[in-house]
């Protein structure tokens, strides 16, 4: 896709959320999300520092790299650190994650023709950057709406939409990165995804290919962005190594994540 197309789905990811959390007060912003730790304040903290990242990795790479340097642990214990100390007032917070968009819009349209920039994880380009943030806008929006079980602007941020498909791209890509952050190593061959979005069906690698992962999008997304164990999701693994997938899947860049216990399991 193009840069611009991918740009505008960003900013409509970005404001779906904007819409709900600007609607909470300011008890609201303090309540815990389904993320163990993270209040909704952090959760938009920490997409306000990671969108900052992003700005600054496009734009000064020499910065980056030194911004990374300040930290001797591993930096994405970095981020979330950052995140938690960059919680301000409701407002505050708000119009500066407002601002933290639209400036990493700009960085991203000034990059030159074929080049990539650092990252946490392999160099990226802004079109894989731009995916990357709607992977994790979305993500972590999710945490916060089913923060509110009752709200129906929560309800409704919650209905799939077709920017499932920018998330899904990423999941599929990263299938091997989610073999190597827990120490294993990367399937022989590509899978073949094929995951339902409404009557559309969406797909990934040859058809020919003996692992298969089938499904609806929404539940793809949630297990590869780890909002969802594997146990509770309906999809359906063909072959060794996409059965073994579905316990490393991992969108993000880092060492595995925590993952979410099945919900049997935490009732």
């Amino acid at each position: 896709m193009q840069l611009d197309e991918v740009l505008r789905d960003l900013a409509a990811e970005s404001e779906a959320l904007d819409r709900l959390v600007g609607g909470l007060d300011p008890q609201q912003w303090s309540r815990p999300t389904p993320a163990p730790g993270w209040s909704v304040a952090h959760q938009i903290a920490h997409l306000h520092w990671t969108d900052e990242a992003a700005t600054l990795a496009n734009a000064d790479p020499d910065g980056f790299y030194a911004r990374l340097s300040e930290s001797l642990d591993d930096p994405l214990t970095y981020v979330d650190r950052a995140a938690a100390a960059g919680v301000a007032p409701p407002d505050e917070l708000l119009a500066r994650w407002r601002a933290g968009r639209a400036a990493l819009a700009e960085a991203l349209r000034q990059v030159p023709p074929g080049e990539k920039r650092p990252w946490f994880g392999p160099a990226m380009s802004p079109v894989s950057c731009a995916t990357a943030r709607i992977m994790e806008t979305w993500a972590h929006g999710r945490d916060i709406a089913e923060t509110f079980p009752d709200d129906e602007r929560a309800r409704e941020h919650l209905r799939p939409t077709e920017r499932l498909r920018h998330v899904a791209f990423i999941g599929y890509r990263t299938i091997g990165h989610g073999f190597a952050s827990h120490g294993q190593p990367a399937p022989p061959a590509p899978f073949r995804v094929e995951l339902s979005l409404g009557d559309d069906l969406v797909t990934f690698g040859p058809e020919a290919s003996g692992d298969r992962v089938a499904g609806p999008i929404l539940d793809f997304c949630l297990l590869v962005t780890q909002r969802r164990h594997p146990a509770d999701l309906a999809l359906q693994a063909t072959g060794d190594h996409a059965a073994a997938w579905l316990c490393v899947a991992q969108a993000f860049a880092g060492p595995p994540g925590a993952k979410r216990e099945p919900r049997a399991r935490t009732r």
